[in-house]
């Protein structure tokens, strides 16, 4: 239905449209709009980055509570090991203190190696399978419900895990495949969202807050897992499947409620800040035309974006799903201890990316920096220093504090990739920024079944230092090689056929 007042507030502000200053070198600048912002506190995309954050942090905690599960669920006992060096020296003592508080190996699953590292990459399966159609779909048919949905399908099939785990261990794996197809539409869908709602000059910031969602569950997800594995009552184990998913099933409510796909279809929405939202992001034309395909896939710099990518997800996934391991197996922490510790980098991390993308948006308002070197110089620290941390935690071996250290500190600045490649492909084509999202997430996060079975086959049931170090040189080396791509062939300029996409649209 025809809406005049749409047309009215696009054709006052349409000249006052946030300038972007494009100089043969990249030396790319924003200008604000005229148009100033509403003075109220509660802005309607305030609602959407709260609610976005809780979404997130919903989803990184069904995600990752497996990662603890399934050292409670499994009967490591019952598992047979292949013979090692009795060296003494690639092994770390068990203290007294640490054998005290250690929970009992005798869980109710027979997996070896190869198979955890089956189950914990099954949820990737699924994971990449609608990350570009999840994109897709959002910029059509808007991200709220595709967002929403995503969330909601998750949250029953984490609900559904344990009983399936305990029916048979093929149906275990596609209720975690499912559940990954579920939670893969999530971020290309809010990608296409941000796009719609977020200033340039805001969107490291507000990036930031809603992407470290996925930090805060980590968080949150990892010591609680752990405490409730520990309990008696139901086996312990379930119950980490079953909070997260009911809390899953509250937040869908409250998105569907609140929020809505973009400034102009808000029927509650200060009419100052719509004004100041379309000023600085341009009219939002609804088009629905076709991606061009073979343009986007050769396109280098989405190139780059994705394989800085892959290298930051290869290592976040072996810190992720293998940390727990690695602090049960060979540094000797008990259940609770353990998820309280491993979820102390995603802390720093959340912290720490929130104040850096702070002052990266500082920088380019002042003009201090193009936008070209600010998405090159934060990927870098979000890729180089976090990656010298695990080098130094193969190199401390068996010292708990440095271990802790050189997670905690170093694993900070990998929040600094809010203000790296996380935005970038919006300044590459805002109009197919879910798309994009989803080719470069569902690319990363192929790594998020890879790692998991990759360290399957370096370990084999040898859990000594001399393996871990492995694991860690390989996903340091990939990590620090793919940024160095990046820093080499990535771009904040629009691309050309993204513009012409964009004006054939509204002619």
């Amino acid at each position: 239905m025809y809406d005049p007042s749409r047309d009215e507030v696009i054709n006052d502000y349409e000249s006052d449209t946030e300038s972007i200053i494009e100089d043969e070198d990249e030396t790319t600048r924003i200008v604000p709009p005229s148009v100033e912002d509403t003075k109220n506190c509660i802005k309607s995309r305030y609602v959407l980055g709260i609610l976005g954050f809780l979404g997130f942090a919903n989803v990184y905690a069904m995600r990752v509570n497996l990662s603890l599960a399934i050292v409670a669920m499994v009967n490591q006992t019952a598992i047979p090991h292949p013979p090692v060096n009795n060296n003494t020296f690639d092994y770390c003592p068990e203290t007294n203190n640490s054998n005290s508080t250690i929970i009992n190996n005798h869980g109710e699953f027979k997996w070896d190696e190869k198979t955890q590292g089956i189950v914990l990459g099954s949820f990737f399966y699924g994971y990449v399978l609608t990350q570009v159609p999840g994109g897709r779909l959002a910029e059509l048919f808007g991200g709220k419900l595709i967002y929403g949905i995503g969330v909601l399908i998750t949250a029953v099939f984490t609900i559904l895990s344990p009983i399936a785990a305990r029916i048979n261990f093929p149906l275990f794996i596609i209720v975690r495949i499912i559940e990954g197809m579920g939670e893969g539409v999530t971020f290309p869908a809010m990608h296409a969202m941000l796009a719609k709602w977020i200033p340039p000059l805001e969107r490291s910031k507000f990036g930031a807050y809603v992407y470290a969602g996925s930090n805060f569950g980590t968080i949150v997800s990892l010591p609680l897992s752990g405490w409730l594995c520990s309990l008696d009552f139901m086996d312990g184990w379930p119950l980490a499947f079953y909070l997260f998913g009911v809390l899953g099933l509250i937040w869908f409510i409250f998105w569907m409620l609140f929020v809505y796909d973009n400034p102009m279809s808000h029927p509650r929405i200060d009419k100052q800040e719509q004004a100041y939202i379309l000023a600085s992001i341009g009219p939002q034309n609804e088009d629905r035309s076709s991606v061009p395909w073979l343009k986007m896939l050769t396109c280098v710099p989405l190139w780059a974006i994705l394989i800085t990518q892959c290298g930051n997800s290869f290592a976040f996934y072996i810190q992720l799903t293998e940390l727990p391991t690695y602090m049960d197996k060979i540094l000797h922490f008990s259940m609770q201890l353990n998820a309280t510790l491993s979820a102390l980098p995603y802390l720093t991390s959340w912290v720490a990316g929130i104040f850096i993308s702070l002052f990266a948006d500082w920088l380019l308002s002042k003009g201090y920096i193009s936008l070209s070197m600010s998405y090159k110089f934060w990927n870098s620290v979000a890729s180089v220093i976090p990656s010298l941390g695990l080098l130094g935690v193969a190199y401390v071996g068996c010292d708990k504090t440095a271990v802790l250290l050189l997670l905690a500190i170093p694993g900070a600045f990998s929040g600094a990739s809010y203000a790296g490649n996380q935005m970038n492909h919006i300044a590459l084509s805002p109009k197919y920024a879910g798309t994009m999202y989803g080719i470069t997430n569902a690319a990363s996060n192929m790594c998020g079944f890879i790692a998991p079975y990759v360290v399957g086959l370096l370990i084999e049931g040898r859990e000594t230092l001399g393996q871990w170090r492995m694991v860690f040189y390989l996903a340091a080396g990939i990590n620090i090689g793919a940024n160095l791509f990046y820093v080499a062939f990535a771009s904040a300029k629009e691309v050309t056929w993204s513009k012409s996409q964009r004006s054939s649209s509204t002619n």
